[in-house]
């Protein structure tokens, strides 16, 4: 997979389509992504203890890889990634622009 925890991506399909943020987890298994405060779902908590009252948390839900696209570092547009070996490294190029991420 060609994102990685930590990369600032875009969101290209879905209910969040043109918004943004930074990848918190990968799940390589499943083929998806968390990203920062995009694809929340409601979860309506019981009760659980006397005296305690119920809520509603918000947490964030998986995107598969699919729907997001990596921000290009230089121009801030969503790009594609190709791999180069520099040296000894193998690096991750953004297609757009020419430039390692």
């Amino acid at each position: 997979m060609k994102i990685k925890k930590g990369d600032k991506v875009i969101v290209i399909a879905g209910k969040d389509r043109g918004k943004s943020g930074t990848v918190l987890q990968v799940f390589l298994d499943r083929e998806s992504v968390i990203v920062e405060d995009l694809n929340m779902r409601k979860r309506h908590q019981k009760a659980r203890k006397q005296g305690q009252v119920g809520q509603i948390i918000e947490c964030p839900v998986p995107i598969h890889v699919s729907n997001v696209s990596l921000i290009d570092p230089k121009t801030k547009k969503p790009t594609r990634v190709r791999y180069s070996i520099v040296g000894n490294e193998k690096v991750r190029i953004a297609v757009k622009s020419g430039q390692k991420i």
